[in-house]
This record gives C-alpha cells, structure tokens and sequence, in this order.
C-alpha cells in the first residue's frame, strides 16, 4: 500500500517586476538605475527607525519604496523625502536585505531634475551646489563655509542661527577649511562632472 503525503497548498504567485519591463514600471526603472532591489522590501521599518532626519520627511522611506512598487511616480518624485535625504547611509547599513536606500533617492532626484519636477524643498539645489563646490576646493565639506554661501544665495540670514551656535559651541564648525593631499585628482573628478552635466 503506497503511501500518499498530502499535497501542500501552492504559493500564490507573486508579481516581481524585474530589469527589462517596459518603461512604465517605474520600480523597474528605478532598479536599473540605482543598481538596488526595493522589490526586497517587506516594510520591516528598520530605514526610518535609523534616520536620523525622519521628522523633516513627509514619507518615511520605506513608504518611498512602497510608492515605487505601486508606480505612484508623481508622488514620489514631488515628495520631500528625496531632497531631505542626506544620503548618510543609515537606512541601508540598517536594512536587513540590503537595500541601498541612498543609491534609491540619489536615483529619485535625478529622476526629479531630469523631468523638471517643481523640488519640494525651496533652495535645496542651491545647497546641495554649494556642498559640491566645497568638495571641489577642498576634497572635503567645509560646513561654514558651504552655510556661508547658501545664506548669501537665499538671504535667509537668520533662519538657522540657534543650530550654527550650538555646532561652533560643540566645535562641529570649523572655521578654517582643510585640505585633502589628493587635491589634483578631485579636480579632475569634478572636470568630468561638470563635463556631463552641461
């Protein structure tokens, strides 16, 4: 007499969108140019439990991937989140399947500019410039010198002065700039750039 086992109940079939979709699967579009899997996603939390900026966001960014899988793409790209990212690498060092969240919003607010989505922070291209520009004289982000310039552009003066005191009274400011020794290779870095962005 043979015995039978009794059959076990078939998975449901899960849809996987994958590299090669046609264009209107905006996941997929942003898989292949983020080089990440958010289809990995399963909503565990750790990302915004780690961000350090999270109260600022509009969505937390596990939700930003969750826009993505739905293929909410106006959503999305007008949201905060993308630009209040400072790409600090918290979330993905915190993902328990390896999610590069920032190579995700570095992605997004490409994909953003490129499309001339209207930035949901005022003046935030103008930081992230400056950031750029003290790298490329440095090798290194000088703070006070990148606030300086972000203050002259937006004659917003006062706006946050509390936080400047409290980071010169922790010695978080350094007055003087310093210089990485490779300074030569970070200018022909920032050749090939500003080459490609215009």
């Amino acid at each position: 007499m043979s015995q039978t086992t009794p059959l076990a109940k078939p998975a449901a079939p899960r849809t996987v969108i994958e590299v090669g979709q046609p264009r209107g699967f905006l996941a997929a579009e942003v898989i292949e140019k983020s080089g990440t899997d958010l289809n990995r996603c399963y909503q565990c939390h750790a990302c915004a439990n780690g961000c350090p900026f999270i109260r600022a966001m509009d969505y937390p960014p596990n939700l930003v991937l969750r826009l993505l899988q739905f293929g909410m793409r106006e959503e999305v790209l007008r949201c905060k989140t993308i630009w209040i990212c400072v790409g600090c690498h918290t979330c993905s060092s915190q993902c328990p399947m390896g999610i590069d969240m920032a190579a995700v919003m570095d992605t997004l607010r490409l994909m953003a500019v490129e499309e001339g989505v209207a930035i949901a922070k005022p003046n935030i291209l103008d930081f992230h410039e400056e950031v750029l520009r003290s790298l490329e004289r440095y090798g290194r982000a000088h703070k006070l010198g990148i606030m300086w310039r972000y203050k002259v552009k937006t004659r917003r003066w006062l706006s946050d002065l509390d936080v400047g005191l409290k980071m010169l009274a922790k010695r978080k400011l350094d007055l003087r700039p310093s210089r990485v020794q490779a300074q030569e290779e970070i200018g022909d870095l920032f050749k090939c750039y500003w080459r490609e962005s215009k």
